[in-house]
């Protein structure tokens, strides 16, 4: 079955209904990656993936897995790191180092979907205090990060990587508990996988996502880049 393609930048995404089955949640394609397509998308559940050569791909997977921030499953061995580690953690320190290091193939001869009209996209949202990074550090060394963007209670996670064993792990703990304390609701992973499953991430329908969404998402041009506060990670 054919897809609806967006040739206009005052076009809007088809209805959320109309995404295939297979492969699951493809919606649209075409369109561009401004700084207010990308929030309209988010808004409503709406997410791009696509690789090189290819046209910008819209997706909205049924079910959809997401992690509820006070429900985060961290494991003993998990938990020692968190409470004896070597490394430094920060808020929004190098957004663009972060999704960079996400962007790198992470076996020989693989592909990434972060291509360079993302990296540019997302900085921008950065720069306007929608997308936000945490970073793992040791020394001056990035070892470990992940992004995401943040409307309203909703924190849409988009990559993480570790160049140091768990570091993708231990800032994922950091920002959800984070985030558990600014009264975040939800953190979308998107599509399944036994990583996030093991740290308490579940699938919910696509449309209970939706409803969700409605009652969560603020687009209010209030964002700002985050700070840390550590003394409330306990």
């Amino acid at each position: 079955m054919p897809i609806p393609w967006i040739t206009h930048a005052s076009e809007e995404f088809p209805p959320l209904e109309m995404a295939l089955d297979e492969p699951n949640g493809l919606l649209a394609a075409g369109g561009e990656l401004s700084v207010t397509r990308l929030l309209s998308a988010y808004s409503r559940g709406i997410f791009p993936w696509y690789e090189d050569g290819q046209p910008v791909l819209w997706w909205s997977p049924d079910p959809r897995l997401v992690l509820y921030p006070g429900k985060l499953h961290v494991s003993r061995s998990l938990a020692r790191l968190v409470a004896n580690h070597p490394y430094r953690i920060s808020l929004d320190e190098d957004f663009e180092s972060v999704i960079r290091a996400c962007a790198k193939p992470r076996r020989r001869g693989a592909g990434t979907w972060i291509t360079e009209s993302m990296v540019s996209a997302y900085t921008e949202l950065h720069a306007r205090g929608y997308a936000h990074s945490i970073e793992v550090w040791h020394g001056k060394e990035l070892v470990g990060g992940l992004y995401g963007i943040a409307l309203g209670r909703v924190f849409f996670g988009e990559s993480m990587f570790s160049h140091a064993s768990n570091t993708s792990k231990l800032a994922l703990v950091y920002l959800t508990r984070q985030l558990h304390r600014w009264g975040y609701e939800l953190i979308d992973c998107q599509v399944t996988s036994a990583h996030l499953q093991s740290l308490g991430a579940v699938e919910i329908s696509r449309e209970v996502f939706s409803r969700a969404l409605q009652q969560l998402v603020v687009v209010d041009g209030s964002a700002a880049r985050w700070q840390l506060q550590p003394d409330q990670l306990e």
